[in-house]
């Protein structure tokens, strides 16, 4: 059993209370899933051409800045830190590819947790109020949100364990369920040379988003290959840059709650995380069917 919110926000007077809506909606979950949590905040905030990267420390204390000092020589451009507890944000022009070489090459300890345009990932192990105020999201502006709090039932309590997955540029998934079939699925996806860096059966559901979507399909067209790919129980949300998408198994046992208003779109595991939205009481609010995939773009 977890705990799944989301955020999609039409209306942009609600931007700089993103943060403060979504640790809301996540604390709201906390009974889901006590062990660990995390949090995807979407904002438009670095210029044109910059990535942002989400990196977790090897251990406290980690030397940021001297990174960043390297890495900006390395790449012949300042790289920007934005320090999260001991974790941090570094912003840097050009391409992923580039970045990520070079950082492997400098701190291969340091780990990704996730890149792109507008994305930052945060998470641990811990409650979800207690993450979120560790990292500040409260006071995080953005336009769109996801969030997950963790109850593991099929690998271990660790960070990187933890959701949401991001595992390409500016995409993201949180599930609750499982997958009966993630191992089959991960053997065929490592023989197409997909890395892993968890057991985690989430992480393979991402992963195989992650890969259909570089060959070129969009975002529902993927959902819809991994409903035919992967067996199992689930509730997924995924988000990407400029979408938000929620889908449920066949037999929709995992429970889901969509509301929408004309300043938002929200999805929870259950109405009391949404209770406390700006105009809930106007919002249409329903369940969504099984094997019903629901999209939303900017």
């Amino acid at each position: 059993m977890c705990g799944i919110v989301g955020l999609h926000l039409l209306d942009p007077a609600l931007e700089p209370r993103l943060g403060s809506l979504l640790t809301a909606m996540l604390e709201a979950m906390t009974e889901r899933g006590p062990d660990s949590a995390g949090i995807a905040v979407y904002a438009d905030d670095v210029p044109d051409g910059s990535l942002k990267y989400s990196l977790r420390a090897p251990a406290p204390g980690y030397g940021w800045a001297d990174l960043a000092a390297r890495l900006g020589t390395d790449l012949g451009g300042a790289v920007e830190v934005r320090s999260t507890a001991d974790d941090a944000v570094l912003v840097a022009a050009g391409t992923a590819a580039r970045f990520l070489a070079h950082l492997r090459l400098a701190a291969s300890q340091v780990h990704v947790v996730s890149f792109g345009r507008a994305v930052e990932v945060f998470k641990d192990v811990g409650a979800p109020r207690a993450i979120c105020d560790r990292y500040g999201v409260s006071g995080r502006p953005g336009y769109q949100g996801v969030g997950h709090t963790r109850m593991a039932t099929e690998s271990a309590v660790t960070t990187e364990h933890s959701h949401p997955f991001s595992p390409a540029e500016d995409l993201c998934l949180v599930h609750n369920g499982s997958f009966s079939n993630y191992f089959s699925v991960r053997r065929d996806l490592e023989g197409e040379g997909v890395e892993f860096v968890t057991d985690n059966d989430s992480e393979v559901a991402a992963r195989l988003l992650a890969l259909e979507m570089a060959r070129g399909a969009d975002l529902g067209e993927a959902l819809r290959v991994l409903m035919k790919t992967m067996d199992g129980f689930y509730t997924l949300l995924v988000s990407t840059r400029a979408q938000f998408a929620v889908v449920r198994d066949a037999f929709a046992c995992k429970p889901a709650v969509i509301a929408e208003t004309d300043g938002y779109v929200a999805m929870a595991s259950e109405y009391r995380a949404l209770a406390g939205l700006p105009g809930i009481e106007k919002a249409e609010v329903f369940e969504p069917m099984p094997e019903e995939l629901h999209l939303w773009s900017r």
